[in-house]
Parts: structure tokens; C-alpha cells; sequence
């Protein structure tokens, strides 16, 4: 039997339960939960209110159920000169993975990066999920091996804003 026709649509705010509860299963699919600070009110000014960032759902054709997100948004490239597209999220529910939609959704970024004259994109992914690394290394994608993401929570950046 053929793989059911991914469908990607823009996300509107009254996605955003869904929205919230897919975040909340990739922090825990991560191992990540004690990072998982959000709540939907925050989530909902940050994507419809203040558009951070912007936010796709997947559904498989003839079905309503939504079978995952993905969540992007523009960065800069000082040396390429031009903005670029930074995949933030990507998330499809476990018993939908392995049907091609990880790729299909990340062809479909690429073809939105290209159409906004966008000259790279990227995006991070946990050293220990070889199943997206697989998928990632299948579509081209190169690991940076030679650079680290340097980080400053909350709490330690206002602590650095305010001089100490």
C-alpha cells in the first residue's frame, strides 16, 4: 500500500494546543523536559502575535489528525551576505516516522528557503538520534563538527545584562 500524501499547511492560533503538546513531547523525547519553560499563552504571542517565528503543521491527506510541526524561522550569514532559514523545530509522532515525511517536510523548507533567496539553512540536532541523522545525512546536510553552540539561559543572560 502507497504512503498517504503529506499535507503541510501554515499553522493558525487555533493550533496552538497541538502546537504546545508537540513541543512539550519533543522536551521529552529529548530528555529535555526541565528546559520545557513555555506556556501557551507566551507560545501564542511569540508565533501569532510578535510572528518570531512561523509555524507548519503536517497532516497526512484524508486525515485531520495532525502528525506533526516543524517551526522555522531567518537567521543571517554575515559571510554569505544574505538572510538564511533556521529550522528550530521538526516533529513528526512516533507511529508516522520512517513513512518519509521527515524529508518531505524538510524538502519543503528547503523549496521555501529557495524561494526566499534564503543562501543556507540549518538547524541542530541531539548527537544520540541517528534515525534524524540518517534522514539528515540522506538529504545532504553536513554536520559542523568544527563549531559549538554557545548558550546563556535566562536567568544567567539578564544577570550578564545587568553588569555581574
Amino acid at each position: 500500500m502507497e504512503n498517504p500524501k503529506l499535507i503541510i499547511s501554515s499553522a493558525t492560533s487555533n493550533d496552538i494546543d497541538v502546537i504546545y503538546d508537540f513541543i512539550h513531547e519533543m522536551a521529552v523525547y529529548e530528555k529535555c523536559e526541565e528546559d520545557f519553560v513555555t506556556d501557551k499563552d507566551t507560545l501564542y504571542t511569540s508565533l501569532f502575535e510578535e510572528k518570531a517565528v512561523e509555524c507548519l503543521l503536517l497532516r497526512e491527506e484524508g486525515n485531520d489528525r495532525v502528525i506533526g510541526f516543524t517551526v522555522f524561522f531567518h537567521n543571517f550569514s554575515t559571510f554569505v551576505g544574505r538572510k538564511g532559514l533556521y529550522v528550530e523545530e521538526l516533529y513528526i509522532v512516533p507511529d508516522k516516522r520512517g513513512k518519509g515525511y521527515g524529508t518531505a517536510t524538510m524538502r519543503h523548507l528547503a523549496q521555501i528557503a529557495v524561494q526566499r533567496n534564503c543562501g543556507r539553512m540549518e538547524w541542530i540536532c541531539i548527537d544520540w538520534n541517528a534515525p534524524a541523522l540518517s534522514v539528515y545525512r540522506s538529504i545532504g546536510a553536513i554536520p559542523m563538527d568544527e563549531w559549538t553552540i554557545q548558550r546563556m539561559t535566562e536567568p544567567v543572560l539578564k544577570e550578564f545584562a545587568r553588569g555581574k
